[in-house]
């Protein structure tokens, strides 16, 4: 397995859980509005993680790095309006919830690394 593979996977994994939340949201305009949003969100960072592998430069990693973050932080406030509004069960939000906020903390470690190793 290459470096970097097993978070790819993780996040290819959130991808998939944020589907199956999404599909079980309510068919009203708000339940559609709110899965739109997750779905694009939450699905986002597994390819913006591939492309910064695929990076040309550390600063090039870097900032496609921040953008699967924003992507992220996005997801987990969607997350956590769906779960205040009652829009899916709370058993199928929380392990999204719980692997956003571990994922969130694995990228942000990673853009502090790889920061602290770029020269200025």
């Amino acid at each position: 397995m290459a470096r970097g593979d097993d978070i790819e996977e993780r996040l290819i994994d959130f991808a998939v859980m944020v589907i199956a939340v999404c599909e079980k949201m309510p068919e009203t305009r708000a339940g559609r509005h709110v899965a739109g949003q997750l779905v694009r969100s939450g699905t986002s960072p597994a390819p913006q993680y591939g492309e910064a592998r695929g990076a040309e430069s550390r600063r090039d990693f870097v900032h496609k790095l921040r953008i699967c973050l924003k992507e992220l932080n996005e997801s987990r406030i969607w997350l956590e309006i769906a779960k205040r509004s009652n829009m899916a069960p709370l058993p199928k939000l929380q392990p999204v919830l719980t692997e956003c906020d571990e994922l969130c903390r694995i990228i942000s470690a990673s853009i502090q690394t790889a920061t602290a190793r770029t020269p200025n």
